[in-house]
């Protein structure tokens, strides 16, 4: 008995592998994954758009009026001046110029992922920060260091008899955002007027995103000891200060203001990266959260669609066998399958 042993296409696996698409090669893309992370983060994006809702309706509405007497005019008193860095300057600072960097790091990496994450964690930092912001300044109604020529543009100081309270004769725009110093900072949607200008928490919300970023993307902190990446983390924090300084140049805030709507940027953008991306220390840093999860599931996708094709692709085995029967010689060809062997066997007998 001889048998001969012949196998299927061996090129089903390569062929597999040709027409893999981006999906499960690891690269995720716009076209391949755009839809999906889309959708998968439909909620944050409505919950970003109710963000900038409030944030506009605490715009709108009056701030406390704090007691401001006679003898506190004293400190009150500094000129009122026109902006150092100018009102339109703040956006495209503390969110364009983010915006670019994140977009060329896709155009190299091609991770949409990232791309979707940064964004967002961006988006939310900024308009997190402005709605804590407005709402602060809203409650708290602290006058600007200008207060005086924003309540007496002429000069001519007018205070009520019993209570030496200041009786303001200027314009009700402009003494309405006299009661807004505290904190500092800035929302990014507001248009067209100085009197919404308020850049210092939104310039370290922004930039502080920005700084914590480029630490996981360069990996800054991967114990080599490149005092070079350093200097790129602290680079966007350099210009959110000299931003933040130049509110004080201008007296349209104190330094307690500055100093707290820093802070408070630093503090969301810290927990808006960290909700998305490793910390910077991190060996995958330069990897959002997701992109690792779907790493993962495509590992899983890969090695079940791997082992379902070798199931599919398994040699077929034919028997050729010469049978020596009684003055002849016979060829007959049977599968070696063990239900056709059990059924052969049985007619025999």
């Amino acid at each position: 008995m001889l048998f001969v042993e012949t196998t299927g296409p061996g090129f089903m696996s390569d062929l597999f592998e040709a027409k893999m698409p981006d999906i499960q090669l690891g690269v995720h893309t716009l076209r391949s994954h755009g839809t999906k992370v889309a959708r998968f983060h439909m909620h944050d994006w409505i919950i970003l758009i109710l963000l900038a809702i409030i944030d506009g309706c605490l715009n709108i509405i009056e701030p406390y009026h704090r007691f401001v007497g006679k003898d506190m005019m004293t400190d009150l008193r500094y000129p009122l001046k026109s902006n150092t860095v100018p009102f339109w300057a703040v956006p495209l600072i503390a969110i364009v110029l983010p915006f670019a960097i994140i977009i060329g790091i896709y155009f190299k990496r091609r991770n949409v992922y990232d791309l979707h994450n940064a964004i967002l964690g961006l988006l939310f930092s900024v308009l997190i920060t402005g709605v804590i912001t407005d709402a602060i300044k809203d409650a708290v109604g602290r006058p600007r260091p200008d207060f005086f020529w924003r309540c007496f543009p002429d000069g001519n100081d007018i205070y009520n008899n019993v209570t030496t309270e200041v009786i303001c004769h200027g314009e009700k725009g402009v003494i309405k955002e006299g009661h807004k110093s505290f904190p500092s900072g800035h929302s990014s949607w507001i248009v067209g007027t100085e009197d919404f200008y308020h850049p210092c928490a939104g310039s370290f919300a922004g930039l502080g995103f920005l700084a914590w970023y480029l630490a996981g993307k360069i990996q800054a902190f991967d114990h080599r000891g490149h005092v070079a990446k350093l200097c790129i983390v602290f680079l966007p924090l350099l210009c959110a200060s000299l931003v933040a300084i130049s509110r004080v140049d201008d007296y349209w805030h104190h330094w307690q203001d500055v100093f707290a709507g820093g802070f408070l940027g630093l503090v969301v953008s810290s927990f808006c990266y960290l909700q998305f991306f490793p910390p910077p220390y991190d060996l995958d840093s330069w990897l959002p959260h997701a992109s690792l999860h779907a790493m993962s599931d495509t590992g899983n996708e890969v090695q079940l669609q791997s082992t379902t094709n070798s199931l599919q692709s398994r040699p077929s085995v034919i028997d050729t066998v010469y049978v020596a029967s009684e003055g002849q010689n016979g060829i007959h060809m049977r599968d070696t399958s063990a239900i056709l062997n059990s059924m052969e066997a049985g007619w025999r007998h």
